[in-house]
């Protein structure tokens, strides 16, 4: 999953995209530069799992 991340930066999108790995919730945070991909970091985080689990909950 890919959201956009709307609060850190004012001059370039960044994303989010979070995935399952191992049964932990991986979170990396990229941005696009001409024909690059830039990841400013990669973690565990809680509130990347806390989003993650809310948008592939079952319904």
């Amino acid at each position: 999953m890919i959201a956009k991340d709307i609060t850190h930066s004012q001059t370039e999108e960044r994303f989010y995209c979070f995935g399952e790995v191992d049964g932990g919730v991986l979170t990396v945070r990229f941005t696009y530069r001409a024909a690059t991909i830039r990841i400013f970091g990669a973690g565990y985080w809680r509130k990347g799992k806390a989003i993650y689990e809310r948008e592939n909950a079952t319904k």
